[in-house]
Protein backbone atom coordinates (compact mmCIF):
# COMPACT_ATOMS: atom_id res chain seq x y z
CA UNK A 1 0.00 0.00 0.00
CA UNK A 2 2.32 2.36 0.57
CA UNK A 3 4.20 2.11 -2.99
CA UNK A 4 0.35 2.74 -3.67
CA UNK A 5 0.17 5.81 -1.79
CA UNK A 6 3.95 7.58 -3.19
CA UNK A 7 2.47 6.65 -7.19
CA UNK A 8 -1.19 8.63 -5.65
CA UNK A 9 0.86 11.68 -4.38
CA UNK A 10 3.37 11.65 -7.37
CA UNK A 11 0.09 11.54 -9.83
CA UNK A 12 -1.84 14.46 -7.65
CA UNK A 13 1.03 16.79 -7.61
CA UNK A 14 1.42 16.65 -11.19
CA UNK A 15 -2.33 17.22 -11.82
CA UNK A 16 -2.36 20.04 -9.94
CA UNK A 17 0.54 21.81 -11.52
CA UNK A 18 -1.37 21.29 -14.75
CA UNK A 19 -4.55 22.17 -13.75
CA UNK A 20 -2.82 25.27 -12.50
CA UNK A 21 -1.38 25.71 -15.66
CA UNK A 22 -4.44 25.09 -17.38
CA UNK A 23 -6.64 28.25 -15.47
CA UNK A 24 -3.57 30.30 -14.87
CA UNK A 25 -3.23 30.34 -11.04
CA UNK A 26 -0.05 31.09 -9.23
CA UNK A 27 1.28 28.07 -7.09
CA UNK A 28 4.17 29.58 -5.82
CA UNK A 29 3.44 30.99 -2.15
CA UNK A 30 0.00 30.95 -1.96
CA UNK A 31 -0.41 27.27 -0.81
CA UNK A 32 -2.17 27.08 2.89
CA UNK A 33 -4.45 24.10 4.30
CA UNK A 34 -7.56 25.39 2.63
CA UNK A 35 -6.29 26.61 -0.45
CA UNK A 36 -3.02 25.28 -3.11
CA UNK A 37 -3.67 28.55 -5.31
CA UNK A 38 -4.87 31.69 -6.32
CA UNK A 39 -5.85 33.38 -9.76
CA UNK A 40 -3.69 36.75 -10.47
CA UNK A 41 -6.06 38.90 -8.84
CA UNK A 42 -5.63 37.32 -5.30
CA UNK A 43 -9.01 34.76 -5.41
CA UNK A 44 -8.35 31.75 -3.24
CA UNK A 45 -8.54 27.99 -5.35
CA UNK A 46 -8.43 24.51 -4.25
CA UNK A 47 -7.22 22.13 -6.43
CA UNK A 48 -8.89 18.60 -6.41
CA UNK A 49 -7.62 16.01 -8.50
CA UNK A 50 -8.89 12.42 -8.74
CA UNK A 51 -7.61 9.34 -11.34
CA UNK A 52 -10.98 8.25 -13.20
CA UNK A 53 -10.48 4.87 -11.90
CA UNK A 54 -10.89 5.96 -8.59
CA UNK A 55 -14.24 8.02 -9.56
CA UNK A 56 -14.60 10.59 -6.69
CA UNK A 57 -13.18 13.85 -5.16
CA UNK A 58 -12.42 14.05 -1.57
CA UNK A 59 -13.82 17.48 0.23
CA UNK A 60 -13.44 18.35 3.65
CA UNK A 61 -16.01 20.44 5.52
CA UNK A 62 -13.59 22.40 7.35
CA UNK A 63 -11.38 23.42 4.69
CA UNK A 64 -14.45 24.11 1.85
CA UNK A 65 -15.87 26.55 4.70
CA UNK A 66 -13.19 28.59 4.99
CA UNK A 67 -13.04 28.41 0.54
CA UNK A 68 -16.72 29.36 0.52
CA UNK A 69 -16.55 32.24 3.17
CA UNK A 70 -13.52 33.96 1.41
CA UNK A 71 -15.38 33.67 -1.86
CA UNK A 72 -13.21 30.82 -3.52
CA UNK A 73 -13.44 28.03 -6.18
CA UNK A 74 -12.18 24.36 -6.77
CA UNK A 75 -10.48 23.65 -9.60
CA UNK A 76 -11.39 20.21 -10.65
CA UNK A 77 -9.47 17.42 -12.43
CA UNK A 78 -9.81 14.30 -13.72
CA UNK A 79 -6.69 12.12 -15.17
CA UNK A 80 -5.52 8.67 -15.79
CA UNK A 81 -2.30 7.82 -15.86
CA UNK A 82 -0.25 7.67 -18.69
CA UNK A 83 3.14 6.45 -18.72
CA UNK A 84 4.99 7.97 -16.37
CA UNK A 85 3.18 10.81 -16.23
CA UNK A 86 -0.37 11.59 -16.62
CA UNK A 87 -3.42 13.03 -18.87
CA UNK A 88 -5.67 15.54 -17.77
CA UNK A 89 -9.28 14.24 -18.91
CA UNK A 90 -11.76 16.50 -17.68
CA UNK A 91 -11.25 19.75 -16.15
CA UNK A 92 -13.92 22.50 -14.36
CA UNK A 93 -13.99 25.51 -11.93
CA UNK A 94 -16.72 25.67 -9.19
CA UNK A 95 -17.75 27.70 -6.29
CA UNK A 96 -18.19 25.96 -3.47
CA UNK A 97 -21.76 26.58 -3.29
CA UNK A 98 -22.37 24.89 -6.46
CA UNK A 99 -20.87 21.50 -5.30
CA UNK A 100 -23.98 18.93 -4.55
CA UNK A 101 -22.32 17.93 -0.78
CA UNK A 102 -24.52 16.70 1.36
CA UNK A 103 -23.26 13.66 3.37
CA UNK A 104 -20.12 14.36 5.58
CA UNK A 105 -18.62 11.26 6.99
CA UNK A 106 -15.70 11.46 10.05
CA UNK A 107 -12.36 11.21 9.33
CA UNK A 108 -9.35 9.25 10.60
CA UNK A 109 -6.89 11.18 9.10
CA UNK A 110 -5.14 13.48 12.53
CA UNK A 111 -3.83 16.57 10.41
CA UNK A 112 -7.10 16.96 8.73
CA UNK A 113 -9.40 16.87 11.72
CA UNK A 114 -12.56 17.52 9.84
CA UNK A 115 -15.41 15.75 8.00
CA UNK A 116 -15.16 14.78 4.45
CA UNK A 117 -17.50 14.16 1.52
CA UNK A 118 -17.24 11.71 -1.35
CA UNK A 119 -17.95 13.84 -4.03
CA UNK A 120 -18.40 11.32 -7.67
CA UNK A 121 -16.87 12.80 -10.90
CA UNK A 122 -20.74 12.31 -12.71
CA UNK A 123 -21.86 14.71 -10.26
CA UNK A 124 -19.70 17.47 -10.85
CA UNK A 125 -19.42 17.05 -14.72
Amino acid sequence: MKNRSKKAARYGSRAEKKIAEEYGLEIEGTHASWKDAEFQNGVPVEIKSCMVSTGYFQIYKKYHRVLRQKGGYYALGVYRPHGTGIRLLKTLLKRPSELPLSTWSPTNHQQRQSEKARLQIDDVF
